[in-house]
């Protein structure tokens, strides 16, 4: 049976490029969210009001809501994917390639240095524009590595190299750029103390790359959740070990939430251990009653945020 995951894209028949944004299926369905239709023959990113826009009006059928995260997203039917565009493949493609463009050319170069400091390529993959032949000359490379020991030996590698100078920590216009796609909301210096702590990008040739873990898990459908409404609380992580995992979760010592579920990468990895952070995001009950905090409960995520205030 295929397997979906998240960073995956999948093509439908009419052309329409999804990003996979949940392992497994619901309903039949990948969940997932528009990112890509053709214009004049190149490949146009959507934005979120756009995508749901077009969607509307043209193919309500992808339309969909999940009772299981009681959240409106896209859904296609496995019936309906013509291509299927996976991470570990697509980076075989582009490491072959006779003639490969600029940005090409640098995430070889990152693999040949990755190589180099004893890293094998078979938990790596590429995701984003490159993923489906849409990069253009300021892309950024967004590289998927599955497992997550291997994530945080890349990590640490990456710090390493950063202080051998093979690559540079993000430069200031690195850092403006980043944030304004970002559009969270922290200030500028927040966003990047947060940022720079975690090793999970850096430049190479001057060009961005962001490292995005994948660690399977294991689905319960059988767990539905149903927000309350927004709310911001302070608490203490007791527990970190997946706040880079998509989603990110951060075990919290409160009275009555247990933890935050994050599925935005502004905020994956943002805390650590015995670190109290201020949380805004939709307050949820699970049908088990359990209670937890959801943030990135939209692809903008506005109004919802993670921030380390203070450190025991």
């Amino acid at each position: 049976m295929i397997q979906y995951q998240a960073k995956d894209f999948i093509q439908t028949k009419e052309g329409l490029v999804f990003a996979v944004v949940e392992q497994g299926l619901e309903d039949g369905k990948v969940l997932c969210f528009l990112r890509y239709i053709q214009q004049a023959g190149a490949w146009k990113k959507l934005a979120t009001r756009q995508a749901n826009q077009l969607l509307q009006a043209q193919y309500p059928q992808y339309l969909f809501y999940s009772a299981v995260k009681s959240a409106h997203l896209h859904a296609i039917s496995v019936s309906s994917i013509s291509i299927h565009y996976q991470p570990r493949q697509c980076l075989q493609n582009i490491l072959a390639k006779q003639n490969p463009d600029a940005i090409e050319h640098d995430l070889i170069s990152l693999c040949q240095l990755l190589i180099e400091e004893g890293i094998q390529l078979h938990d790596l993959g590429i995701t984003g524009s490159l993923l489906i032949g849409a990069q253009q000359t300021n892309s950024d490379i967004d590289l998927v590595v599955y497992g997550r020991k291997s994530f945080h030996q890349h990590r640490a590698l990456i710090r390493q190299l950063i202080a051998k100078a093979k690559l540079q920590q993000l430069n200031e216009a690195a850092w403006r750029d980043s944030y304004q796609r970002r559009q969270c909301d922290l200030t500028y210096s927040e966003y990047v103390w947060h940022e720079q702590r975690k090793y999970n990008k850096a430049l190479i040739n001057q060009r961005k790359f962001d490292l995005n873990l994948i660690e399977p898990v294991v689905e319960q459908t059988d767990i539905s959740y149903q927000k309350q409404g927004m709310i911001t609380i302070q608490a203490t992580v007791i527990n970190a070990q997946n706040a880079f995992d998509y989603p990110a979760k951060f075990m919290l010592d409160h009275h009555s939430i247990t933890e935050v579920v994050c599925y935005t990468a502004t905020y994956t990895g943002q805390a650590e251990q015995g670190e109290c952070i201020e949380v805004s995001g939709q307050l949820e009950i699970a049908s088990t009653g359990q209670v937890r905090i959801l943030v990135g409960s939209t692809r903008e995520a506005q109004g919802e945020y993670i921030k380390v205030i203070s450190r025991i």
